[in-house]
């Protein structure tokens, strides 16, 4: 390759569109912005959601439903996710996250009986479900309930 022979790729040395340069330059006198109204003036834009002053459609549709500012986000994880661990660790929340079986671990993290474990495995958490818990005691483990 000889540094004398580069040459920029096609298409790529657009020139710049320079407004309201005089009338020589095709893009003088109204700037390309048309003839007057809102959108020709310095700062004339519309918000979105916008429609000239007729009332806008989130406003003319009904309101519908409940957000409960109390709920909580509980994610779940199964049985057979927690093979990722070896035999007798012990398995917290913190543990899950940095294993990257949670991602967020939100409100809470709760282990569903889906699957099936082999070996023990020590459970540190506030919420397992019945079927969980008898899959792991059934393979040895157990479950410390954390407040």
């Amino acid at each position: 390759m000889n540094l004398g022979t580069l040459k920029p790729p096609v298409g790529s040395k657009r020139k710049r569109k320079r407004v309201g340069r005089g009338d020589g330059s095709g893009h003088g006198g109204t700037s390309c912005k048309g003839h007057k109204g809102q959108n020709a003036r310095s700062g004339g834009k519309v918000r979105s959601g916008f429609e000239g002053g007729q009332m806008p459609l989130s406003r003319r549709l009904p309101k519908r439903g409940f957000r409960n500012p109390f709920r909580k986000t509980i994610v779940t994880i199964n049985v057979d996710q927690l093979k990722k661990f070896p035999e007798g660790s012990v398995i917290d929340e913190d543990a899950l996250v940095f294993a990257g079986v949670v991602r967020h671990r939100k409100d809470g993290i709760k282990v569903l009986g889906k699957g099936s474990i082999d070996y023990p495995v020590s459970l540190k958490m506030n919420m397992v479900s019945r079927g969980a818990r008898e899959k792991i005691e059934a393979a040895g483990g157990s479950i410390v309930e954390v407040v």
